[in-house]
């Protein structure tokens, strides 16, 4: 694979070097999806599934509210409520009304869900070896902390204001002394 431009056959330059970069980081997270939910997907459950599966895991026998599930989803998803249907249906969460507040059920992964999840973790550390291996250990701690860095300031509050504010960077030398 070569650059991002190359990729998805764009003639043109971005318009900036932050356009060039959000669209790598969208086209590299698509490709990092494909490879995850090939994994999981042998096992019949989607990687958003996955996510609340490993979410109940850590949670342990106390569980979960749904919307404490929706909270901690790597990807956000609206419709928690349904994704948490499909995993009961399958035998995979297990509902139940919270003792001290009947009014909130809280989910919890069964002995099914912990043993599929035992079972995809060696497939699931390989696959991100595998999506990782251009990078050594330095690159990777590197990219976690621009990671971090581009998450954080895109949530912070406030930014949106400084972000409209804020002219393009530009992407050459040229246009550079313009």
């Amino acid at each position: 694979m070569g650059s991002v431009r190359q990729e998805i056959k764009q003639t043109r330059p971005f318009a900036s070097l932050a356009d060039e970069a959000v669209v790598t980081l969208l086209r590299t997270t698509d490709h990092a999806r494909t490879a995850l939910s090939a994994v999981v997907g042998e096992v019949g459950i989607t990687l958003q599934q996955y996510n609340v599966l490993r979410i109940l895991r850590g949670a342990g026998s106390s569980g979960l509210p749904t919307l404490e599930i929706a909270s901690r989803m790597i990807e956000a998803s609206p419709g928690i409520t349904r994704l948490v249907d499909r995993l009961e249906a399958k035998g995979l969460v297990l509902r139940e009304r919270c003792p001290a507040d009947h009014r909130q059920v809280l989910c919890r992964a069964s002995e099914r869900a912990l043993q599929r999840l035992s079972s995809l973790e060696r497939p699931m550390a390989e696959a991100s070896e595998r999506l990782m291996s251009a990078l050594d250990a330095r690159r990777r701690s590197e990219l976690v902390r621009l990671l971090d860095a581009v998450r954080t300031a895109g949530t912070a509050p406030g930014r949106a204001a400084d972000r409209r504010e804020s002219k393009p960077e530009p992407r050459s030398k040229k246009e550079r002394r313009r």
